[in-house]
């Protein structure tokens, strides 16, 4: 991260991000937390552009933009309307408290640890055309089965939601 652009976009994707987290956090209305969710997510790929891994962002917006927030609106829309007030709960207090400590934690930690710098010129990156090719055969060959019984737990707890909350024809 040489150049000044980077840095800043860096930075600006960053505040972004922690923006939108907390509007996740403060956000009354569950359809505007999940919105808020996606600009969370839409930033963190964009930090992983920054940070040079391309698939990593590509899969984020896929998997976390687009599909997680697809069944996020699902479980909202199939809920009772009276169960989606996003209420306060007595737990929201200690929850901050929690989330400022771990926060502080990773602050203190980051700033402790003396980071390895890597030269560039001995630092061997694989092309992102490799990287692909390299995570498509691991999941088409040694993790085909795990790759499938996710995608059909996936499906099954889809159903699953919908058969809990639709109406009985008596």
């Amino acid at each position: 991260m040489d150049s000044i652009g980077v840095i800043i976009g860096f930075y600006a994707l960053a505040g972004l991000t922690v923006g939108a987290a907390l509007l996740v956090f403060l956000v009354r209305n569950l359809l505007h937390a999940v919105l808020a969710l996606v600009l969370a997510f839409l930033g963190m790929s964009g930090l992983f552009i920054t940070l040079s891994a391309d698939f990593i962002a590509m899969a984020q917006i896929l998997i976390y933009a687009g599909a997680i927030p697809v069944l996020l609106v699902f479980a909202v829309m199939l809920t009772p309307h009276a169960s989606r007030d996003n209420a306060n709960s007595l737990f929201a207090p200690g929850g901050l408290l929690i989330g400022l400590g771990f926060a502080a934690l990773f602050v203190f930690v980051a700033m402790a640890t003396v980071w390895p710098v890597l030269d560039v010129e001995t630092l061997h990156v694989q092309s992102f055309a490799g990287t692909v090719r390299t995570i498509g055969a691991a999941l088409l060959g040694d993790y085909l089965l795990a790759f499938e019984l996710a995608s059909v737990l996936l499906l099954a707890a889809f159903v699953g939601a919908v058969a809990l909350v639709r109406e009985d024809e008596a």
